[in-house]
């Protein structure tokens, strides 16, 4: 037996004198580098006592090392689990225990505060790894050997362990198969059309699906090369497009650009495509995108469990609002969320998978892992339709959706009613708890400085555009939606925040 994910990955690489990466400062590294930067971490590693199966827990900078720690944990058996760098101690406490951690790697700057906390969870090694990818766990890299023979690992053992975002409590573990990985990246590569030739600006963070999965092992998938930033600069990334060809980004991402007047056709002549997830993308960006660029975004559908399940076309149109058809590979349906049946075109109801994509499950949850599967289906939680054409269009999260007097309210037709009035920047519809209807639809409006808009205005342009049932009864205005750090809008703070509003 073979390590599946890696052997997969090397798959297509061809010549290992290839570029791999290229640094913000100029370092450029080979797919041969790669090779043998992963193999020292490999050993090193297996050195400090992980066995097949172990996890290794990493919250760390973006860096050129990390990446290679990532591939040198999954060459050693291990199991990969990368925190966003923005959690706390208590977080990290409960990510410890939970995941069993072998082995934490932290920022030097946190580890006299982490430590204690990682030997009080059971972890007895933990390490550090800086922004410039120096820390104890460069040290030990730097020190071992760099041939090493890959602990096999099959198709259905676990590569990840990725935690949920944990917006309706504890963050839950998903357990992500060396085949979930490599079938999505394969599937993304035939997909989006990804070839050696390619050079994706890298601009994601790596503690998430989109930067690490998609962009990382898809390059790698392809034998492409990446021009690896430390974050998102827009003007940097506006001067990139003259060497690069794709660019996997947020909604945030491209909103920014737009600011720029350096965004022009000519800037982007060069690129091939632009692909945008983790976050809805407002048709009003997509349209303006367009219109600069002469580019059409290409938006797609994942998750956490899932890595991606949807994807608009290569060729052929990209529809605002959509995310396209299902990958190779991969089974989609719409059912009721009470009966479970299958629905017809055009039919909002609950989103399932089903795919060599799908996760095996929740991290030491067998029942909540039960609870999310109907028939050998995954219930993604979203809410959604398929259109006439076949395209899929996600309406919101199931716990998103607002029942106001008995009915159904999807807040997804109403953001899209008021994202179009003039002023608008973004919006976005929740459920309050209200004494007569049960939920009242309130809206939270992100405004131009310059618009006119109060809350009767926006009101009123509803009013004969949408059932009175669905109608805000109240409208908020705030400078800015909260997010998380791949910019979905956190509307579970949003209810929080105004609980009270009408008096319950």
């Amino acid at each position: 037996m073979t390590n599946h994910l890696i052997d997969t990955l090397r798959a297509r690489r061809g010549d290992s004198s290839r570029l791999f990466i290229e640094t913000a400062d100029g370092a450029r590294l080979t797919y041969a580098d790669a090779e043998r930067r992963s193999a020292q971490y490999a050993n090193a590693f297996v050195a400090l006592g992980l066995k097949p199966g172990d996890r290794l827990v990493l919250q760390a900078e973006k860096s050129v090392e990390a990446v290679f720690a990532y591939l040198g944990a999954v060459r050693a058996g291990g199991v990969f689990l990368p925190l966003n760098t923005a959690y706390t101690p208590p977080e990290v406490e409960y990510f410890l225990g939970d995941a069993q951690a072998a082995i934490f790697v932290c920022d030097p700057a946190s580890e006299a505060a982490l430590a204690p906390i990682a030997a009080a969870q059971g972890c007895p090694r933990v390490l550090t790894l800086d922004a410039q990818g120096e820390g104890t766990l460069r040290d030990a890299a730097d020190a071992a050997g760099t041939d090493f023979a890959d602990v096999p690992r099959g198709p259905d053992d676990l590569a990840a362990l990725l935690y949920t975002s944990g917006t309706t409590g504890r963050s839950k573990g998903a357990m992500l198969t060396h085949d979930n990985l490599a079938s999505n990246a394969l599937a993304l590569v035939e997909t989006w059309r990804f070839t050696p030739d390619d050079v994706l600006i890298h601009a994601l963070p790596i503690f998430h699906t989109h930067g690490l999965f998609v962009a990382i092992n898809v390059t790698l998938a392809a034998g492409s090369s990446m021009i690896f930033l430390p974050k998102f600069d827009p003007e940097l990334v506006l001067k990139l497009m003259a060497r690069a060809s794709v660019l996997m980004g947020v909604p945030t991402f491209y909103v920014r650009l737009l600011k720029s007047p350096g965004l022009t056709p000519e800037a982007a002549a060069r690129m091939r495509l632009f692909i945008s997830g983790s976050a809805p993308l407002l048709a009003e960006t997509h349209r303006e995108w367009r219109a600069r660029t002469n580019h059409a975004i290409l938006e797609r559908y994942g998750m956490t469990e899932t890595g991606m399940n949807t994807s608009n076309p290569y060729e052929g149109e990209r529809i605002a609002g959509t995310v396209g058809f299902p990958l190779p590979g991969v089974s989609l349906r719409v059912v009721a969320p009470e009966s479970g049946e299958e629905l017809g075109a055009g039919e909002i109801g609950m989103i399932e998978v089903k795919g060599p994509n799908v996760f095996s499950g929740y991290w030491r949850l067998p029942e909540k892992t039960a609870a999310e599967f109907h028939d050998g289906w995954f219930i993604t939680g979203d809410l959604g339709l398929i259109g006439p054409d076949g395209y899929v269009q996600i309406v919101g999260r199931g716990k998103d959706l607002v029942i106001s007097g008995g009915y159904n309210v999807y807040p997804k037709e109403i953001e899209t009613e008021i994202d179009a009035l003039p002023g608008v920047i973004e919006s976005a519809v929740i459920g309050i708890a209200h004494p007569d209807f049960g939920e009242g639809v309130t809206a939270v409006v992100v405004a131009r400085p310059d618009a006119t808009l109060d809350e009767k205005s926006v009101i009123d342009a509803l009013e004969g555009r949408l059932a009175r049932y669905k109608c805000p009864k109240r409208v908020i205005f705030l400078d800015d939606l909260p997010r998380n750090t791949m910019g979905k809008v956190q509307k579970n703070l949003l209810r929080e925040q105004y609980k009270g509003l009408y008096g319950s």
